[in-house]
């Protein structure tokens, strides 16, 4: 399989956003984010310079194009995009004593989301009398920082991981902002912050991640253990139809994407992304890599072993370094992935998913 690289320099990239026609990315790097116009190569257009704290999140609303970030300023802010090329800025109270640490808009736009390490989740809407964006905030049950939030296809439920080692399902039903929803196998009641699911990692560690499946009737969680969870909801307030656990041996995962109902992608401290299949009744297991490493070690040329190669050095050049080719990884990412966003979709399918990482790099993956 073909995969396009592209490397935009050595400093690490938090999140990513692609516009809905792919032809503008998104970086949050440092304390400003980076809008490139993408093509054979990407050319850097603009920088958005509003926080000042490394920026930890951007989302791209796929219709209107806004842009919200925030950051560990504890701002969010919302880009207006204009006719000329120019975003206008527009702070929204999030009225947070912590760090911003993840921001999702939700399907309709008609909200955005964001977690942080003040214990809640503030659910941000536009008053229209008032002209600006406030928030609502969700707090109970949580008790530690939110990694990640992730929308349910109705706009309504909110998927949320968390240190605390839980991955929890909210209602953010705004009365005059959303419409009654079709009830769900997650429960028919929706007044705002209400808990429709909450499940603990197995072995206790950082949720890094959650998402509902393309359907939403199931959802998916990585943690620092180097696992994959996947919960079958059975109705409100009733156990679960099934909750299904992977083991790896690899290293944690940071991020994941549904690929269809039985597919999933999940990539992190490994540098490289690994697939899932299964189902509730089959289970599920892992499939295999995607730039798998020992496949790059099949195919480099035989090389020394690095202990030869480090004496062969002493002896030629009065020290030990080896070469730098015997410095880099077998894999197209140099260093951890930090995010994982589907990139095209094909009959239901996500056929191919982009990447960012620690090293600079946006790797666009056919899966």
């Amino acid at each position: 399989m073909s995969h396009q690289v592209q490397s935009l320099g050595h400093v690490p990239i938090s999140d990513h956003s692609f516009s809905a026609d792919r032809s503008q990315l998104a970086l949050a790097r440092d304390i400003s984010v980076e809008i490139y116009d993408t093509g054979s190569k990407y050319n850097l257009k603009t920088t958005l310079s509003g926080h000042d704290k490394t920026v930890t999140s951007v989302d791209i609303a796929p219709h209107s194009g806004r842009i919200v970030t925030c950051s560990q300023d504890r701002n969010a802010l919302v880009w207006e995009p204009s006719p000329d090329g120019t975003y206008k800025p527009t702070l929204v109270l999030l009225r947070i004593n912590r760090a911003a640490t993840c921001a999702r808009w939700s399907p309709d736009e008609k909200k955005f989301a964001v977690g942080s390490g003040a214990r809640a989740i503030a659910v941000c809407y536009f008053e229209e009398e008032n002209d600006w964006w406030v928030s609502k905030h969700i707090k109970k049950p949580l008790r530690s920082t939110v990694l990640s939030v992730s929308w349910h296809p109705n706009s309504v439920l909110l998927a949320a991981g968390s240190t605390d080692s839980h991955a929890r399902v909210f209602s953010t039903f705004i009365k005059g902002v959303d419409a009654r929803p079709e009830p769900t196998i997650w429960g028919e009641r929706v007044p705002f912050q209400t808990l429709c699911g909450d499940f603990v990692s197995p072995a206790g560690g950082w949720v890094h991640d959650a998402a509902f499946s393309p359907s939403g009737n199931a959802l998916a969680l990585v943690t620092h253990d180097s696992s994959i969870t996947i919960v079958y909801p059975s109705g409100p307030e009733q156990p679960p139809a099934a909750v299904v656990n992977v083991s790896t041996t690899l290293l944690p995962f940071k991020s994941l994407v549904w690929l269809s109902e039985n597919e999933i992608i999940a990539a992190g401290h490994d540098c490289h992304p690994v697939i899932f299949t299964g189902s509730d009744q089959s289970g599920w297991v892992f499939d295999h890599s995607v730039d798998d490493p020992n496949e790059a070690k099949k195919n480099a040329t035989s090389r020394e072993n690095t202990a030869l190669n480090m004496f062969r050095q002493m002896d030629l050049k009065g020290t030990p370094q080896a070469s730098a080719d015997d410095a880099s990884l077998p894999t197209i990412h140099q260093n951890t992935i930090t995010k994982l966003r589907p990139y095209a979709v094909s009959g239901g399918r996500v056929n191919s998913v982009s990447s960012t990482g620690v090293d600079g790099r946006v790797v666009i993956f056919d899966v």
